[in-house]
């Protein structure tokens, strides 16, 4: 039985060796990235399917080396060889957590964490804070309007969002984003999940209405006992949504 690959890959007839953008990403069993006689070997593949080939120093093109999965081998000759070529390498597990990363190190920029440690003096800290936010309640506001169906919600949330115009401390920013949120939230509250008919008898009867997310064990969002928190990727690809 093949195995299933949770994150995604391009396909392994469009995967070239050759780093594309920048960038070589391994998956499968028995993976190997090791070193031999100055050049970077690697290796990948599912059962007889596999990629070998090799980086050399010079001309190689690679900048990143992203090794999804955890059945196989990297060397510590191979960890310094990517250090000394200010390669950086990320080892996820197949679900996308990250297990492992290093980066190449880099001279530190004195002006820039000057910027950053008078930001709050300059008021650099409080712009960011309120477009970071402005975002965040744009795409709130089109969720609740355009994939909810709650036109009241989203005009809530616009009023909020162009209250951060004169939001002048981080605690006001603040105050206004979980305001919003309020708002966001109970548009999802009496939202029916639908679930395949196979797995309806095994679903708790919390689970088919989206509910509050409030943890009756933390008072919070935190340990919430309903499903997890949908992002629209989710949303628009993954759960099957009863507007109704």
């Amino acid at each position: 039985m093949a195995a299933a690959k949770n994150v995604y890959q391009v396909p392994q007839s469009h995967n070239s060796p050759s780093p594309r953008h920048g960038v070589v990403t391994l998956f499968g069993y028995g993976i190997q990235v090791r070193v031999d006689r100055g050049h970077l070997l690697l290796e990948d593949g599912i059962g007889p399917d596999r990629r070998r080939f090799r980086l050399p120093k010079v001309g190689h093109g690679l900048k990143r080396l992203v090794v999804i999965g955890s059945d196989g081998m990297v060397s510590l000759a191979a960890l310094r060889w990517l250090s000394d070529q200010k390669v950086a390498f990320v080892m996820l597990e197949r679900d996308g957590s990250v297990l492992a990363t290093t980066g190449p190190v880099r001279p530190s920029d004195a002006r820039l964490r000057r910027a950053q440690a008078l930001s709050s003096q300059s008021g650099a800290a409080i712009q960011i804070a309120r477009e970071l936010i402005d975002k965040k309640l744009a795409a709130q506001e089109q969720v609740a309007r355009h994939k909810l169906f709650a036109t009241e919600n989203g005009d809530t949330i616009h009023r909020y969002r162009s209250e951060l115009a004169e939001a002048d401390t981080p605690e006001s920013v603040r105050l206004i984003e979980s305001k919003a949120a309020g708002a966001y939230w109970a548009a999802w509250r009496t939202l029916r999940i639908s679930f395949p008919r196979k797995d309806e008898s095994r679903v708790p009867e919390h689970w088919r209405v989206f509910g509050a997310r409030v943890s009756p064990l933390t008072g919070s969002p935190r340990l919430a006992v309903t499903r997890p928190t949908p992002s629209l990727t989710t949303f628009t690809l993954s759960w099957r949504v009863n507007p109704g």
